[in-house]
């Protein structure tokens, strides 16, 4: 919307003051939250707010093992209070941005495909673990009619709806650890450390559970 200019009276009548002619300012929804008041930035917004804000989704992007984009429109804020709750106890977030700068944050990161999902009211629901976030996003969306699964991205490849149901019905890695652990015997500690090792320890312990699996 234009710039407008609208007059200021402090008085009316035949002692009014002169008019004094104010500029309204235009704004730019550039990160609306739902479940709470709509947080809308002003034009007064810098080019530098605006890249620390690409920045903050460049992380969440480049670290997330997964990554769910849904439609909200219609979620109450009892409803979004709730999908955070859900997912903060799973060791997943939320987040929703303006879709243009979501989309400049996407360059070169490997959940780039999600890029053709990003239109209308999107929320995003990502994790590290590489299940969790597409859980929370599955659970989440059978109870709530509002909440539409659109697809995703687990790093480079690219999750179409069906594709999201399949990923949530995977274990999560806190669940693959403690399977390992008790075929192997080991404590899950010693697991989990493996599990973040070369890939060449991996193999050799999913080996030993392929055998112990044979025996």
């Amino acid at each position: 919307m234009g710039d407008a200019r609208i007059p200021d009276r402090s008085c009316v009548g035949p002692f009014a003051f002169p008019v004094k002619w104010t500029t309204t300012v235009r704004i730019n929804a550039d990160l609306i939250e739902p479940g709470s008041n709509p947080q809308i930035w002003s034009e007064t917004v810098d080019r530098a707010q605006k890249e620390q804000l690409v920045d903050e989704l460049g992380q969440i992007f480049e670290s997330s093992g997964v990554v769910v984009v849904s439609h909200y429109a219609g979620l109450t804020v009892a409803n979004m209070q709730d999908l955070r709750a859900k997912a903060s106890d799973a060791g997943a977030a939320v987040r929703v941005a303006k879709n243009r700068l979501a989309k400049i944050a996407l360059n070169d990161k490997p959940c780039a495909s999600i890029a053709d999902l990003l239109t209308g009211m999107t929320v995003l629901t990502f994790s590290e673990d590489p299940v969790a976030a597409a859980k929370v996003a599955e659970d989440f969306s059978k109870d709530n009619d509002n909440f539409v699964i659109l697809g995703g991205a687990m790093g480079e490849n690219a999750l179409d709806r069906a594709g999201v149901t399949a990923v949530s019905k995977m274990p999560s890695r806190d669940e693959l650890i403690a399977t390992i652990a008790g075929m192997l015997g080991a404590p899950a500690s010693n697991i989990a450390g493996a599990i973040g090792a070369p890939a060449s320890n991996i193999a050799s312990i999913l080996s030993t559970v392929e055998d112990k699996a044979a025996a």
